[in-house]
């Protein structure tokens, strides 16, 4: 599929994704299988340590369904875990619990649905890995479960959250060291990030999700996360368009350009936090001084999601230079395809300590000059 994607010209580009990118109704099927699995994890109490937990909801994560195979991450939420410190302390054993619930439910052949459970990698394994697959459905699904303490359960993801709420995240309440590590305890706020967008947007990213997992095929690990190639298609769109109906071409040629200009990288978002609250906009400033690229994530503050390493991003940005030279980036004339205008950095507004000190200096010369002048 990767020389029909070089070669396919810009104005097909629509196509492609029609025909060859996920179909709706495998991801409905998918949707109905994961509701099925959830319901069966919340009749069922756990043992042991963990008797006293049960999963409360199960939430299907970021992953990739393209046309013959399909990854994802199914976060399960549980009732009884108060806290990050909860959820990173009991990991281990919930994940061997699951693991167990899994097996019984397999066992006992409550649904339709056939898994095949993988060894845990190690015994404090943050994720179990298994293999889902259904007569509905026409292809394997590989999960990683990831158990969550459910932090999000009494906001509102249509609402931007109380700004406490972050100050709270940032002063102490987030183990330390693990800032970032716990990004799937936000996971209802960054699906709706995305998947609020408009549907050619959601294509858009559908496509460079595909180019992405094509040359993770063929480059391997290490490559930056796959959430960050979606996040730079949203920014890519936001500040290049901002219309539904747009040239494809154009906007895949854009994430690919900001890909090969990953060094000078700092995007963020203020849709769920901003700089209005003084200990958040403290937090916030430091993070945008950190080495670029820096992309945070959307929901939580303290993830980077373009992550630590740059080498990362220079072998991806190598093939997106390549790519760029390919026939999907021309018209049939053999003209290139122009990319929107983006900048590569999201501009910060001044400490408020600083902007506070600069209106005082300024009234004061202001009353200086004026009221020596009327004096006068």
């Amino acid at each position: 599929m990767e020389q029909d994607l070089r070669s396919i010209p810009a104005s097909k580009l629509d196509k492609f994704i029609e025909n060859h990118l996920p179909d709706t109704s495998f991801c409905a099927d998918l949707r109905e299988v994961i509701d099925a699995l959830c319901a069966l994890l919340k009749d069922r109490s756990f043992r042991g340590p963990v008797r006293r937990m049960r999963a409360s909801k199960g939430v299907k994560g970021k992953g990739t369904t393209l046309k013959g195979r399909s990854d994802a991450d199914l976060v399960v939420f549980l009732n009884n875990l108060t806290s990050f410190e909860d959820q990173l302390n009991q990991q281990g054993v919930l994940i061997k619990e699951i693991k167990k619930q899994l097996c019984e439910v397999q066992h006992e052949r409550r649904c339709g649905v056939k898994f095949e459970v993988h060894s845990l990698r190690s015994p404090n394994s943050r994720a179990l890995s298994f293999k889902l697959s259904a007569p509905d459905l026409l292809k394997e699904v590989k999960f990683d479960v990831l158990p969550a303490y459910d932090l999000l359960d009494h906001l509102n993801i249509l609402k931007k959250p109380n700004q406490q709420f972050y100050a709270n995240l940032i002063s102490g309440r987030t183990p330390p060291g693990k800032e970032g590590k716990l990004s799937i305890c936000f996971m209802g706020l960054q699906k709706y990030f995305l998947n609020c967008r408009p549907t050619k947007l959601k294509r858009l990213i559908r496509l460079v999700t595909h180019w992405y997992q094509l040359c993770k095929e063929k480059l391997g690990d290490p490559v930056p996360p796959q959430y960050a190639l979606e996040l730079l298609t949203v920014y890519a769109w936001e500040y290049g368009s901002l219309v539904t109906k747009f040239h494809t071409a154009q906007g895949f040629r854009t994430v690919l350009e900001l890909v090969t200009k990953y060094k000078q990288l700092r995007i963020y978002w203020t849709v769920y936090y901003d700089f209005r609250h003084q200990e958040v906009s403290e937090y916030l400033h430091q993070q945008l001084k950190k080495d670029r690229p820096v992309i945070l994530d959307p929901a939580d503050p303290t993830r980077n999601i373009a992550g630590l390493n740059p080498k990362d991003w220079r072998r991806l940005a190598g093939e997106a230079a390549t790519w760029l030279q390919y026939p999907c980036f021309k018209y049939r004339d053999g003209s290139p395809v122009c990319s929107w205008e983006v900048p590569t950095e999201v501009g910060v507004p001044m400490k408020y300590l600083f902007c506070h000190i600069f209106w005082l200096l300024f009234w004061s010369l202001f009353h200086f000059i004026f009221g020596k002048t009327s004096s006068g």
